[in-house]
């Protein structure tokens, strides 16, 4: 593995697991199923999900009253 491929496959990984739970909703055990996580680990994919849809929820409504 040349150096930097192992940082780009982890983000790809990552990206990955994100993009799953913004599809299905956070769902901890759902991820935990899917990628075989821990369960501190999937709690913590489907935390940073809530706070990712929360934020693009608060930002349309902004632009909504504007």
């Amino acid at each position: 593995m040349r150096a930097g491929q192992g940082a780009a496959l982890e983000r790809l990984r990552v990206e990955q697991q994100l993009a799953e739970a913004l599809t299905h909703g956070p769902d901890p055990l759902h991820l935990a199923e899917v990628f075989g996580l821990d369960e501190k680990t999937a709690m913590r994919y489907a935390d940073c999900t809530r706070q990712l849809l929360e934020a693009a929820a608060e930002q349309k409504s902004r632009e909504g009253r504007q």
